[in-house]
């Protein structure tokens, strides 16, 4: 009897063990394996909810099969605690595991709304996005001009969400007076800005920012990328250039960068200055008698008058010789690099083609007749303002 009683005891624990490592392979087989999301979503973990209603959530939008598997697998991978909150990018056919790693990763949200306030040369603008699961491309939902328009009520609520991303984006070319002003009127940002950084010293990039962040600290923060860009680009400079300083080198990655919005034309406008500068010749570039004009506040808005071409400046590169004292801009990283690494040409001249790029001659006679084409060009556009370098 007790043989038999022993017996079947055995066999009942064999078939216990047996199912139980069945189900430990059956989740962990659900774990790790695709997941059942058919379409890509965006998934909000709401601040301070807990690992459990994330999994029931998660299970109710068909982002995970089992809410307990998920739970299980987060405690025995030890990222239960870890979860973030804000709003998550979760692709179709994520495991659970991959979900999970999605989750606690931290940092900035993967989708949802953002606002990015780009500063540009001509404008600031607050732009609130929304990106799409389905394309992963954002949709704009409102914009607006700080300076000129009221905020609108979309922008208004979005800014009282906790998860909404926030962003600065300076773009290559603007001045540091341009840079402060714009700051200045981002309401979500804080604290005083005690005086304007050097011209050239900003790294025009995408910044994410915190609600709330200190204009003064992130000013630093984007000093240091540009002298961090500088160093390295300098220490692997091409030989045999004219530059004494790294200061020097980005006055010219300024000129190259307010002569050409086209990247590929940088290291060549580079070329040409470097030629004339060889040569003697001055480097008669109207963006920095324009700088000359307005010290970098603002824009011109009009064409130069031939008396501002023959006024003495720092900056008037029609009178002065070689580089101006200053950058006359903030010059993004392909403008140093076209400083430090420029094209190797015979060109002095180039003008405005019109299609956005510039025509580019070795000597006066093909550059006149570049000229005279821009000029018809011009005529036909009613524009009146040349963008040349005679």
């Amino acid at each position: 009897m007790w043989r038999a009683v022993a017996s079947n005891t055995l066999t009942l624990f064999i078939f216990l063990l047996v199912v139980a490592f069945g189900l430990i392979a059956w989740g962990r087989q659900a774990f790790l394996g695709d997941g059942p999301l058919a379409d890509a979503i965006c998934f909000k973990v709401e601040k301070g909810a807990s690992l459990s209603q994330v999994g029931r959530t998660l299970e109710e939008q068909g982002a995970v099969s089992d809410a307990r598997i998920f739970r299980i697998g987060a405690d025995y991978s030890g990222r239960a605690k870890d979860l973030k909150f804000g709003s998550y990018l979760i692709a179709p056919k994520s495991s659970m595991r991959q979900v999970l790693a999605d989750l606690t990763a931290g940092g900035q949200s993967t989708c949802g709304r953002e606002v990015n306030f780009r500063i540009s040369v001509a404008k600031a603008q607050v732009l609130l996005r929304e990106l799409d699961p389905a394309t992963n491309r954002y949709v704009e939902v409102a914009s607006f001009d700080p300076a000129a328009e009221t905020a609108p009520t979309e922008y208004l609520d979005a800014a009282q969400s906790s998860d909404i991303r926030w962003r600065i984006t300076l773009a290559e070319g603007v001045t540091s007076w341009q840079v402060v002003d714009a700051l200045k009127r981002a309401d979500f940002l804080t604290g005083k800005i005690a005086e304007v950084p050097a011209e050239g010293s900003l790294s025009p990039d995408s910044y994410e920012v915190d609600k709330g962040a200190d204009r003064a600290a992130l000013l630093a923060e984007m000093e240091k990328r540009q002298s961090a860009n500088l160093a390295e680009l300098w220490a692997s400079r091409d030989d045999g250039l004219p530059y004494k300083t790294p200061e020097e080198a980005l006055v010219m990655a300024s000129l190259v960068e307010k002569e050409t919005g086209v990247a590929e034309e940088r290291k060549l406008v580079a070329s040409v200055f470097l030629n004339r500068i060889a040569q003697g010749m001055k480097l008669q570039t109207d963006p920095a008698v324009i700088y000359g004009i307005t010290k970098g506040e603002g824009v011109l808005g009009r064409g130069l008058r031939q008396s501002e071409l023959r006024r003495a400046t720092p900056w008037n590169t029609y009178v002065i010789d070689g580089l101006p004292p200053t950058p006359i801009a903030n010059p993004g990283r392909l403008s140093l690099d076209a400083a430090l690494h420029p094209a190797s040409s015979k060109y002095l001249f180039f003008v405005a083609d019109g299609t956005g790029g510039h025509a580019f001659a070795e000597t006066l006679e093909e550059h006149n007749a570049n000229v005279a084409k821009w000029r018809s060009i011009e005529a036909q556009q009613a524009d009146t303002v040349p963008t040349a370098t005679p």
